[in-house]
């Protein structure tokens, strides 16, 4: 039998009747709930997260769950880092005040059949390398909103086709509460923070920052007047050329509906250039945002 602990002044939860008790005193209360879905192996792009909602909630609850729905590569799932003590200590630093640290066997007591009709945002890029990933990422995700009711979610920019994902589902769902993106936060050298960095050799680590310095000169590239092929041919090959990088896709998008443009008219507001590259056996994803030049 499993106990709730208590990890100094932050709860750590293991069950999905525990979490429900402690957001429903919460609400209860008349206090607004922050939550911050995480599957751990924490970094400061996750704290930042927490630290946001600790701003702008009462109370702030955090999951770590390494989610096996949406792995549709088994390897990925077995090698996905599991840090929980680390995680604990770091999300008690930083403010949270319950920690939900569930089995699978209590998040998926029996399996999830659900199939969610997310629509084009999910079709292309991740949705296509990675089949049935965003319809796990729905079934988790859709699983924490219906239990703690958050007034605010926070996600992290660097997964940003998984934001209109997650924003698709909780409007098919009728979930009311705001969904927050927030900064991606970066190394010193620019590469962008994500618990896969941990799985980088030495060698790796030193490479992978040439894929910001491409989206970099991607977004120079397109205020000097180039075309939204030529940007993304510019990228792609930069990458290519550095010996252990292999771009998966680099695609120039609408920060709305994800889809591809061909010019730059088709994203009045700005564009989002997202990637995937593979630094060895390292899949590591990001993007940046293109602002057109008005001609």
């Amino acid at each position: 039998m499993q106990f709730e602990i208590k990890y100094d002044e932050m709860e750590i939860l293991r069950t999905v009747d525990a979490l429900r008790r402690a957001v429903e005193k919460a609400r209860g209360e008349g206090l607004s709930i922050g939550l911050v879905p995480t599957m751990g192996a924490l970094h400061r792009g996750h704290m930042s997260l927490v630290e946001r909602a600790r701003r702008e909630c009462d109370v702030v609850v955090v999951s770590i769950f390494v989610n096996p729905t949406q792995f549709n590569n088994p390897d990925d799932l077995l090698t996905y880092p599991r840090t929980e003590q680390a995680d604990c200590a770091m999300l008690e630093a930083a403010g949270a005040d319950f920690a939900f640290v569930p089995s699978s066997e209590e998040i998926y007591p029996e399996p999830d059949t659900r199939v969610f009709d997310l629509g084009p945002v999910a079709e292309v890029m991740e949705g296509a390398m990675r089949p049935g990933h965003f319809n796990g990422v729905a079934q988790i995700v859709s699983k924490l909103f219906g239990w703690v009711q958050p007034s605010r979610a926070y996600f992290g920019r660097k997964d940003i086709q998984q934001i209109a994902v997650i924003r698709r589902m909780a409007a098919i769902e009728g979930f009311a509460g705001e969904i927050v993106p927030c900064p991606i936060v970066r190394e010193a050298d620019g590469l962008a923070m994500s618990s896969r960095n941990t799985r980088l050799n030495a060698g790796q680590r030193a490479i992978a920052p040439a894929i910001h310095r491409a989206l970099l000169d991607a977004v120079e590239a397109c205020k000097a007047g180039e075309s939204v092929e030529q940007v993304r041919r510019r990228a792609v090959d930069a990458i290519d050329a550095v010996n252990g990088l292999r771009t998966e896709y680099f695609e120039i998008v609408h920060p709305d509906t994800m889809q591809p443009i061909a010019c730059w008219e088709e994203a009045p507001q700005g564009a989002i250039g997202c990637i995937t590259v593979y630094c060895g056996e390292v899949r590591l994803i990001d993007n940046i945002s293109f602002t057109p030049v008005k001609p």
